[in-house]
């Protein structure tokens, strides 16, 4: 087939439990070259699952390994991200207390602890960090970040000479991360409460301990309250998960120099204008065609285009996302001129 000149950007993120954004790029890219057209793959993430995978690539890490406390006391062995000419650890809060290690009922969200995440910070001071990122997605937890905070405990001095950068996928405040999130996590209305209270008396412990309140600022409720326990401890810096990953893999840059963008994710709906990656992303795209491939959608056209995007296709397997790269090339040809 003659190639051409055109150039598609293919930024996806994960697709949930089914496929990673590195796969979904792949995959979509594979069937827009087979139409002759060039596919840029630039995999993304919005600080959730899957962060540790997209920052590995995108800054050229290492994959480290570690042996550390899991939600409900198991060993688990967590995966996070090392890279050596920056001095740059990227811990992966799911890694050490994700929701997949826990059960998901009542009894586990009232005891899932953040410890195993204090002590990769931990592992990761140890490597000689100068900066850690912490994404919070996906943890089972809702214990205001004290299983980590409470592992850090005589670390305080070495801590203070590293610069940590939490990404948050939700803005959530710290008092209401049991309501809005501990249902999911297996949490029934009486445990809901016993969360709520705790939270409260987790935020006045790190009050009196270190002078710093978590309530009543937006993205200190990620991962149960783990956020605002690193800002109130440790001075962390809190981030959109979704821009910050946008800034660091040059999005705006390389979505100028393409024809047209792609975006995806595992499901298209209202909270996607709600700081998820493919509302941000859509936004910050001018003047070109901006499609998404989802694995579901509950949009219809005219709540698709708003979110700015010109086209949705639907795919949940590895051949249906290359068929909507297909598709979604031919669909340019007579869009798109360059």
């Amino acid at each position: 087939m003659k190639t051409s000149d055109q150039s598609i950007l293919v930024a996806p993120d994960s697709f949930k439990g089914t496929f990673t954004s590195v796969q979904v790029a792949q995959y979509i890219a594979a069937g827009i070259r087979e139409e002759g057209l060039t596919a840029i793959e630039c995999p993304l993430a919005d600080g959730g699952e899957g962060t540790l995978d997209v920052l590995l690539l995108a800054l050229n890490g290492e994959e480290q390994f570690q042996s550390v406390q899991g939600p409900l006391g198991q060993e688990v062995v967590a995966r996070w991200g090392w890279v050596p000419d920056q001095r740059l650890a990227i811990i992966e809060v799911a890694q050490a207390c994700g929701l997949h290690l826990s059960g998901g009922n009542p009894t586990d969200a009232l005891h899932a602890s953040t410890v195993g995440v204090g002590e990769l910070v931990i592992t990761a001071s140890k490597f000689g960090a100068e900066k850690i990122i912490v994404a919070t997605g996906g943890s089972a937890t809702t214990d205001g970040g004290q299983g980590a905070i409470d592992a850090l405990q005589g670390y305080e001095e070495v801590l203070a000479g590293i610069s940590i950068e939490v990404l948050s996928d939700v803005t959530v405040k710290f008092e209401d991360a049991a309501k809005v999130f501990a249902p999911q996590k297996g949490a029934d209305p009486a445990t809901v409460e016993l969360l709520n209270e705790r939270l409260d008396s987790v935020a006045n412990l790190y009050v009196k301990r270190y002078g710093r309140d978590p309530r009543g600022l937006e993205q200190t409720g990620a991962a149960g309250g783990l956020s605002g326990a690193l800002w109130a401890a440790l001075g962390a810096q809190l981030f959109s998960g979704a821009d910050y990953v946008l800034n660091l893999v040059g999005f705006d840059e390389l979505a100028n120099k393409a024809d047209a963008v792609v975006l995806g994710e595992g499901r298209l709906d209202a909270q996607s204008s709600l700081g998820k990656i493919v509302g941000v992303a859509a936004r910050r795209v001018h003047d070109r065609p901006v499609l998404a491939v989802v694995g579901s959608s509950a949009l219809d056209l005219t709540e698709s285009n708003t979110l700015g995007l010109s086209h949705v296709w639907v795919a949940s397997s590895a051949s249906e996302l290359r068929d909507s790269g297909k598709a979604l090339s031919r669909w340019l040809a007579p869009n798109v001129t360059k």
